[in-house]
């Protein structure tokens, strides 16, 4: 349930409540919009707690909540939740495009890829210093040294990283690095793992799993968003169906839904969702159309020598083509591109 609070009401007041929550063993989370005040309680509520709120000073009213994600719905929070990474607003009316390889495979790759995405009109610079791989024997990436070539590539371009973190033992390193964490789609149900980066001072991508419903991705933000941090986005990379001709299938649906029921941040990664490069253009302006407040594009300076992913990787003149789409695509939503890119 949520708890309303009047428009006169004050510090003491939503003081008071806090305090009476925990005193009922419930946690209280405040949002603070522009026409109200709620005060989302967390916990197993019973029923005579509404009526025992709505007699607490300040309160206009006690609402319940017929979803069982919480604190990352429309109800709890109206209005959309901005990130602010810097001087970019995620979340907002502008489209920011994250790009960059999929894997941190040496120095020269990776600040060739950030001037080259840079230089293209692209705001954040993916790459993974740590990666899942289906096979043991796959490429696991360069760990550390991959995030310190990630921040050489930020000290040189100014573009901010973001690069996934694997387990909880890992979130106070990549936090040291990294501008904003990624969690990837295999880990979107490792509870420790949200805990700790629900910890975290740094905004937060969750990828939604594989075979995950929305349902389920939502409830894997509440355990974000229960430990306090609320710089959280969600990413839509596709799911497993029964089709093989992609690599996944690219739920564009997800998009509009998690806008109507979250007040989230929603990306659209098109190239895991595809695994085929020359779909990925058609699927990314797809997903701005649908709403998408951000797109994650992988880009290598030689896709046919990347040790991950390469053949979902755009070249550097095939992300610069479809960055001049982008334009004429945002600008007929009425939106604008994040940075001022014109194409």
């Amino acid at each position: 349930m949520i708890v309303v609070m009047k428009v006169d009401s004050g510090q003491k007041e939503i003081d008071d409540i806090l305090k009476r929550l925990a005193e009922e063993g419930l946690t209280g989370h405040l949002s603070k919009g522009m026409e109200r005040t709620v005060i989302g309680v967390v916990g197993q509520a019973y029923p005579e707690l509404r009526d025992m709120l709505e007699l607490l000073p300040g309160v206009a009213e006690v609402i319940p909540i017929t979803k069982p994600y919480k604190l990352s719905s429309r109800e709890f929070q109206p209005q959309d939740t901005v990130i602010k990474v810097g001087d970019l607003a995620i979340g907002g009316e502008e489209l920011v495009v994250i790009a960059g390889p999929c894997a941190v495979e040496s120095e020269e790759q990776v600040l060739e890829t950030a001037r080259a995405v840079k230089a293209a009109g692209a705001n954040i610079l993916r790459g993974g210093a740590f990666k899942p791989s289906t096979s043991p024997y796959g490429f696991r990436g360069l760990g550390e040294e991959g995030l310190k070539i990630l921040a050489q590539a930020r000290e040189e371009t100014g573009l901010p990283i973001i690069t996934e973190v694997l387990g909880p033992k890992e979130v106070d390193l990549v936090l040291r690095y990294a501008d904003i964490l990624q969690v990837g789609a295999r880990n979107m149900q490792n509870f420790v793992l949200l805990d700790e980066v629900g910890k975290a001072n740094k905004p937060v991508m969750l990828k939604r799993g594989m075979s995950a419903t929305i349902q389920e991705w939502l409830l894997s933000a509440e355990y974000i968003l229960s430990q306090g941090n609320r710089q959280l986005m969600l990413c839509e990379r596709g799911i497993r169906t029964f089709e093989t001709y992609t690599r996944n299938t690219m739920d564009v649906s997800a998009i509009p839904i998690i806008e109507k029921v979250s007040h989230l941040p929603i990306i659209a990664d098109p190239s895991h969702s595809t695994g085929k490069w020359y779909l990925v253009a058609p699927l990314a302006l797809a997903a701005v159309a649908a709403g998408a407040d951000g797109l994650m594009i992988e880009v290598h300076p030689s896709p046919d020598h990347a040790l991950k992913d390469g053949a979902q990787s755009l070249t550097f003149d095939n992300f610069q083509r479809l960055m001049a789409q982008l334009v004429g695509v945002v600008a007929s939503l009425g939106r604008k591109m994040a940075g001022g890119t014109n194409g």
